[in-house]
């Protein structure tokens, strides 16, 4: 059953319009018409089955039918902070890191970012990673639409209010930061922050303005692993000490 992104969906709600990008991707792509059955849901948690009660190009109205339970959410919300990385990497980052359940992706400007803030404001990049992390949540039955924040600098992250649980994964060359596994043997978080820098990783400057601020130091391991395969290694790690696969 094809889904479909239905923002205004309401429970109570006998008929919901779809967005206009929706609607022609229900029509002009998926050719979809009248009578057909799809699913919308509205990126707050409610998934219905519905069916397409009108169809003209970008105007689309369905009729909600049934509930439909949607995959289940994290029992630990986790923030993804990303260090903005090349290219189409960072694309690859915030798809991947939908699917496999965060609750938010907050991009942030280190000092090895080869861009800054207003670079990323200018160019539309935010708007290309929700559009981005929207077809992910789709493909993986997510009913919850992730955040896709607007970026910030590291240091105007750190001075936000913190997460339960705070970690800035460095590379095991750099020295100072403690296993992973140790997480262990401690209490689950009610959330958590997991802070990945770019290629070249973290500068020296940076990990000490995180110590000051109690984040935590960590390395996935022994190997020194690329800065696009960091977040996901770490977020399924953590999953799976949490038991929150």
């Amino acid at each position: 059953m094809h889904r479909f992104f239905a923002p205004d969906l309401d429970p109570g709600d006998e008929f919901v319009v779809l967005p206009r990008d929706e609607a022609e991707h229900l029509t002009r792509v998926l050719r979809l018409g009248v009578g057909d059955t799809v699913a919308v849901f509205n990126g707050r948690g409610q998934e219905f089955a519905a069916r397409v009660a009108s169809a003209v190009r970008r105007d689309v109205r369905v009729q909600l039918q049934s509930r439909i339970e949607p995959a289940a959410e994290a029992d630990v919300p986790i923030t993804l902070v990303q260090a903005v990385i090349k290219g189409e990497k960072m694309d690859d980052v915030v798809r991947d890191a939908v699917m496999l359940g965060v609750a938010a992706v907050q991009p942030i400007v280190s000092k090895r970012a080869e861009t800054t803030v207003a670079a990323l404001i200018r160019t539309n990049r935010v708007d290309r990673w929700r559009r981005v992390a929207l077809a992910s949540a789709k493909q993986s039955r997510r009913a919850v639409l992730p955040e896709i924040r607007t970026p910030l600098t590291l240091e105007n992250y750190l001075a936000e209010p913190p997460t339960a649980l705070r970690v800035m994964f460095v590379e095991p060359a750099a020295g100072g930061g403690e296993s992973v596994a140790a997480l262990q043997r401690e209490p689950i978080p009610s959330d958590a922050a997991i802070l990945v820098g770019p290629e070249g990783g973290w500068t020296e400057h940076e990990c000490a303005m995180a110590r000051e601020q109690q984040v935590r130091l960590m390395t996935l391991g022994h190997r020194t692993l690329r800065a696009d395969a960091v977040p996901i290694a770490a977020i399924s790690v953590l999953q799976f000490l949490w038991g929150d696969l």
